[in-house]
């Protein structure tokens, strides 16, 4: 693939502070900050129904989420946006794309450096009905739509929601994605993995296991009961997604789906903001901030 040349974590771009040898076991309580759909764009277009395109106000709340992370302390492990980093298809409107994606790079390039920015695979990246033209875009600036690391003694696994949701024109890269997948588990499954959480842009649910499946912003019921067994078998306890733009939340038996507002646009009552998930050795804790009130300092050795 594509090397890309900004700082981003993908399997191309490792940071050492990922390094498998050191971070595969447990050492210490840590906490990083998940968060989704700062959407460079949509304000504008869809909630205020403005035809001029334009991002003023995502670019606003994108600063502010920046600096405030860059205070906190102890530092986060890492911050995760778990989908739709702009808000232009690739495909239907490429050169607002390309702005949009400028604007993502120049403001998150400046998260600290010991803060290392994973990026998840939302539909807005790759199209509703993602094709291989809109997947290897996305491949090409934001490098691999899906991958592990390890963190902390935590093994985490982002995959892309986008071929679980329509894969009609990229069955083969779709097929790939699921052996992947597939292999990942059950290589996590057969090393007893004892913690692991996953990282995608569409819910499985949004507080239901068995909820209505044509609900547009969850998976259909017969993709996520497929899947989510072999989540738990593989020792996955959280699944963290954004797409929503509303906070959200529920538990198939002990795996937990935890569905976080955007840092851009609502669409619900939620203030634009972050997700601090605090991993303690037995436990896992998390809060969701409005961004003006995000902590500057994270207690990370509360009792559990």
């Amino acid at each position: 693939m594509t090397e890309i040349p900004w700082k981003t974590y993908t399997e191309n771009q490792k940071f050492s502070c990922f390094d498998e040898s050191t971070e595969k076991d447990w050492n210490g309580n840590f906490y990083f900050v998940q968060t989704a759909d700062i959407q460079f764009g949509l304000i504008q277009r869809y909630l205020e129904n403005n035809p001029q395109p334009g991002w003023a106000k995502e670019t606003a709340l994108a600063e502010l989420a920046v600096e405030k992370v860059n205070r906190m302390r102890p530092r986060p492990r890492f911050m995760v946006m778990c989908g739709d980093l702009c808000d232009a298809f690739p495909e239907q409107q490429p050169e607002l794309r390309e702005q949009q994606e400028k604007e993502f790079k120049r403001i998150f390039s400046k998260l600290h450096q010991d803060i290392p920015l994973v990026c998840v695979c939302g539909n807005h990246d790759v199209g509703d009905e993602p094709t291989a033209k809109s997947v290897q875009a996305y491949r090409n600036s934001f490098g691999d739509d899906y991958f592990t690391f390890w963190c902390g003694g935590i093994f985490f696994i982002v995959i892309n929601s986008q071929f679980l949701w329509d894969s009609s024109k990229v069955q083969d890269i779709a097929q790939e994605h699921e052996e992947w997948l597939n292999c990942v588990l059950a290589e996590a499954k057969k090393n007893k993995v004892k913690r692991a959480m996953v990282f995608q842009h569409i819910p499985w649910f949004l507080y239901s296991p068995d909820e209505n499946e044509s609900n547009y912003f969850c998976l259909n019921l017969e993709t996520r009961m497929k899947w989510m067994d072999k989540l738990r078998e593989a020792g996955v306890q959280y699944t963290f997604c954004g797409h929503y733009h509303q906070n959200a939340g529920g538990a198939y038996k002990d795996l937990r789906v935890v569905t976080t507002s955007a840092m851009g646009g609502q669409l619900g009552k939620d203030s634009p903001g972050v997700r601090v998930v605090r991993v303690q050795e037995r436990t896992v804790d998390h809060v969701y901030y409005s961004l003006e009130n995000i902590p500057s300092v994270i207690q990370v050795d509360q009792p559990e």
